[in-house]
This record gives C-alpha cells, sequence and structure tokens, in this order.
C-alpha cells in the first residue's frame, strides 16, 4: 500500500439478540489509486452452533478457524488481495476481502488450501469498486 505508517487496529464489539459480535479491522481506507486495482469484495462465511459458548464457537472449530485465518493471511498481497475486516460471533465468522481478481483469487486460494481439510465455508464476489461495504462499517463504528 501506498502508506508507510503502520496502521492501527480496532477491535469492536457489538451486540446481536443478547450475543456478543466481535468486529476486527483498521478503520482506515487505502488510498484510491490502491482501492482501484481490488473492485470486488469477497466475502468468505462460517457458519457454525454458537449456541452453547454465547455465541462463539467451540474451542476445536474455533481452531480450524484460526487455521484457515492463517492461510487467508499467506495469500494477502499488495495490489492484489487486501482484508477490509472480520467479524466473530452469533453463529458466523466472516472475512471480508478485496481483491484484483475473483478468479486468481479462487486460484491462490485453492492452491493454498490443497493440504488443509475441506472447510464449511461458502464464498461470494460483489462488485464494489467504490469500497461501500468497507466505508459502511468505517461509518458505523467511527474512525476514531
Amino acid at each position: 500500500m501506498a502508506s508507510n505508517a503502520e496502521p492501527k487496529g480496532r477491535i469492536v464489539k457489538t451486540l446481536k439478540d443478547g450475543l456478543p459480535i466481535i468486529w476486527t479491522f483498521v478503520p482506515e481506507m487505502p488510498c484510491e489509486a490502491d482501492r482501484r486495482v481490488l473492485p470486488w469484495m469477497v466475502v468468505i462465511s462460517w457458519e457454525y452452533d454458537g449456541s452453547q459458548k454465547n455465541g462463539m464457537p467451540d474451542t476445536d472449530e474455533n481452531a480450524t478457524m484460526i487455521e484457515l485465518d492463517t492461510a487467508l493471511g499467506e495469500i494477502e498481497k499488495p495490489m492484489f488481495c487486501f482484508e477490509a475486516y472480520r467479524r466473530i460471533g452469533h453463529g458466523l465468522r466472516k472475512f471480508v476481502f478485496y481483491v484484483s481478481s475473483c478468479e486468481a483469487f479462487m486460484e491462490a486460494l485453492n492452491r493454498k488450501l490443497e493440504a488443509h481439510p475441506r472447510y464449511p465455508i461458502e464464498i461470494k464476489f460483489y462488485d464494489d469498486e467504490n469500497w461501500s461495504d468497507f466505508q459502511e462499517l468505517i461509518d458505523d463504528f467511527g474512525a476514531a
């Protein structure tokens, strides 16, 4: 990305039906030039049974989610893939990225996950060249 300063991340807790949802993100938009080459929003969703642990996954499932999280972090690269935010709670873990190409992202993800077990995830792509979803999240939680 264009800036040399390391942006500071935020962790925000919200409630839905009395259960916590934890959001993690950096409340700062990348520069316009960087956003322009990453017009596709990718949402990776993992639904789980959150009925026992206050809406959170059990220990074993959480450990498996962390394995997926680590793999996703390894394919994030400037001008190819940018993690916008993640959330967990109320029976859903979600990772949201902006990518340059849906096909190239899926190829990189499939290569990275070749040796992993099959994860119970759903992957959806959205044309969001204005990064409106991420801007809405920043606006909802405030930048400060």
